[in-house]
Formats: structure tokens, sequence, C-alpha cells
């Protein structure tokens, strides 16, 4: 249950209200924005909240239990402050939300409705839908190392000291031919072997799509396909940074990379195999202490 501000409280039982919704949108980039339901700008919290935003709240749902509580947010995209590039670049994903109720002829006769974080963006031709999730998301994000055979590095970070930057595991290039929209030829790649790139990263340096990244499904002979299209149509000319891929599995990380020191994973670990079989006599699962 909320406390709310004797004023507010007052106002609210007076009967006759002036209420308007206003939501302060915080970016990963730490760009703020505010915005309003009320047909003028509203100024608290060292915040000015624009009118005419465009934004029409759904319901807001809470559970008693731990599950995440969510609100869908509509949109326009032809606001000036919310594009549809930025959306398409990433630019709101993830981004922090207040959600406030506010007395519009006493802005701080105020409450605090909801925290939580923009999820889901669902873009239609002139306008998006954004889910505000609640905190509790937080909880179902992983913490902490999971016992498993696979490594849990990202190729080239501290824990796998691998290094990019060499020649060795990246290169750069251009598009010099296109096939789909998600394939392409790059010449300065025919040194590499078949195989080296998959699972690896393009960093495109120009073009449309520069600043992004995209992962390599495939690469031989010189041609890479991607396992997505990027957001933006691949040009010819395009240039980029590719690095190679790794498995994640301790044979590559020995014969590739000479880095089964700093591997990662519990390649040694019984499978499920062993668990669901049975002891039997004459076999390796015979019951014996494992060696």
């Amino acid at each position: 249950m909320k406390s709310l501000p004797s004023g507010l409280q007052a106002h609210l039982d007076s009967g006759t209200t002036t209420l308007a919704w206003c939501w302060k949108i915080t970016r990963r980039d730490g760009a703020v924005y505010g915005f309003t339901d009320h047909d003028l700008a509203l100024t608290f919290a060292v915040t000015t909240f624009e009118p005419e935003s465009g934004f029409v709240p759904s319901e807001i749902r809470a559970a008693q239990d731990f599950s995440v509580d969510a609100q869908d947010v509509e949109g326009a995209l032809s606001s000036d402050r919310i594009t549809e590039t930025d959306i398409l670049d990433g630019r709101w994903d993830n981004a922090e939300v207040d959600v406030w109720r506010v007395n519009w002829a006493s802005t701080d006769q105020r409450v605090l409705m909801r925290r939580g974080n923009l999820g889901d963006i669902r873009r239609g031709r002139t306008s998006f839908v954004a889910e505000v999730r609640s905190l509790a998301h937080w909880l179902n994000q992983t913490v902490g190392r999971t016992y498993q055979f696979s490594c849990d590095a990202d190729l080239g970070d501290a824990r796998c000291d691998v290094n990019l930057a060499s020649p060795l595991w990246s290169a750069t290039g251009t598009v010099a031919t296109l096939s789909g929209s998600r394939g392409f030829t790059a010449v300065a790649l025919g040194g590499f072997a078949n195989g080296s790139f998959a699972l690896g990263v393009i960093s495109w340096t120009t073009g449309a799509n520069a600043g992004r990244k995209a992962e390599i499904a495939t690469f031989a002979s010189g041609a890479i396909t991607l396992f997505e299209a990027p957001v933006r149509p691949i040009a010819l000319g395009d240039a980029f940074l590719a690095t190679v891929g790794c498995d994640k599995q301790f044979a590559t990380c020995s014969a590739k990379f000479g880095n089964g020191v700093n591997f990662r994973g519990f390649p040694h670990m019984p499978g499920e195999e062993a668990v669901l079989r049975y002891p039997n006599q004459g076999d390796a699962n015979n019951g014996a202490p494992l060696t």
C-alpha cells in the first residue's frame, strides 16, 4: 500500500481531481526524457515532462508474488524525441522508467506509481508499444557462474585472455558482393580458413549500420552469412571488423587458440548419460568410485 502525500490525499478526497500521468525515462546513454498525457508541460524533480507525447498507458498490473508485473505504453513514432531510428538502434532498450501520478495544478502533489525498465518494444507503421517491466524482472537475471560443460567466458574478455586485436583472430574488410539480406563476400578475408569466423562477430565501421554488431553464422571462401539480417540493409563498400568465433568447447579452446589453461568450463564433468545409467557389472559403470 502506498502512502500518499497529505496534499495529494486531500486533493483526492475533494472528489474533483486534476490528475495526469507522467513518465520519466532514463536511457542507458544517460539521456533523460519526460512525457505526460497532460496538454501542458509539467516540471518537477529537475525534469520537464513534455505534453502531447502520444503516450497512452494500459492498466497497471501488480501481483503479490515475485512474478514480473508489466504495463504497456503506446506512443507515436512521429514525435521528435522518439524516432524509429533510435528504437531500431536499441537506444531505448532496458531504459529506466519512473511512472508518476501527478496533480497537474500543483505538481508537488504526486506519487510514484511504478519504477521499472522498458522491455519488449513492438513497432508498427506509425506507432510503437513498449512494455514497462517492474523491478522484479532483475530477480530473473543469472548471477554468478553455472556449473556446465562449455566455457562461460566471452571470447577475448579478461577471463578468456585471447587477444582479439591480433591479426590471427581479426581482420578488417569491405563488402564486395551481396547475397540476400544477410550474406556477403569480402576479399580481405580470403586468407582465413573456412569456419574461422563462424560464431564470431561483425562490427560495422561505416555505412547505415555503423556502430552496430552482428553475429556470424557461417564463413567459407571469403563469404559470410549472418544469423540475422541487420536492421538496415547491407550495402556494397560497407566496412567492418570481423573477429573469429568460438564454440565454447575445450577441444576448440586448446587446438584453435592454444588457450586451454584459461578454459572456463568443466569439460570432464559427468554428462546426462552418466546420471541416467545404472550400475552394470562388466563395464565402466560397475558402481566403483569414479577416478
